[in-house]
């Protein structure tokens, strides 16, 4: 199977509210339509995890930003030159858009530009945010690689990406920062 053609079943499976497992830029993930109340929902019952944690999305572009926050998508373009090697997640006052479980009690949303060429080429194809969490039970390691991924969360989603099933390189966890009503940043993670 190519790529466009891996890209193309997941769209389909998210564009009628479906589940998949991807790779990303960080980790292996669960991943849904993030603005897909019921798909959310859904993502929180796989890794039986409290609806009270919110779960980030993913985008394509920085332009993203401005869609699903309140945020100038300028200030978080400064924000990411500051380590641009490393994925970064920012979380952003006021999100907007999105499936209301996503965002936390203050109303935030945590948002990453994802520049991995599988998750990047999705992020664009599917032309909305994604929801991105690891792919485990929560409590339990995150799947850094396809093969650590235990069968009750592969048989629990509706589409398994092919793509990079056979790497077994691992990268860091995103550094979270969050961008302030003051417009000041303080880093979350490291």
């Amino acid at each position: 199977m190519t790529l466009e053609q891996d890209i193309e079943r997941a769209v389909d499976v998210l564009n009628k509210g479906g589940v998949i497992l991807y790779p990303t830029d960080t980790v292996w993930g669960i991943g849904c339509d993030a603005t897909d109340s019921k798909a959310v929902k859904r993502v929180f019952d796989i890794k039986h995890r409290a609806d009270s944690k919110a779960l980030i999305t993913l985008v394509s572009d920085i332009a993203d930003f401005g869609k699903y926050s309140e945020i100038d998508p300028q200030s978080v373009a400064e924000v990411l030159a500051i380590d641009s090697l490393r994925p970064t997640t920012v979380v952003c006052l006021g999100g907007r858009n999105l499936a209301p479980e996503l965002l936390a009690d203050d109303g935030s949303v945590g948002i990453r530009v994802t520049c991995e060429p599988v998750s990047s080429a999705l992020c664009r194809r599917f032309a909305k945010p994604l929801v991105s969490t690891s792919a485990n039970v929560s409590g339990e390691p995150s799947a850094a690689v396809f093969s650590e991924i235990t069968q009750n969360i592969r048989d629990a989603v509706d589409y398994i990406m092919a793509a990079r099933r056979n790497d077994e390189s691992r990268s860091l966890p995103s550094k979270v920062v969050k961008i302030n009503a003051d417009g000041s940043v303080t880093v979350l993670r490291p």
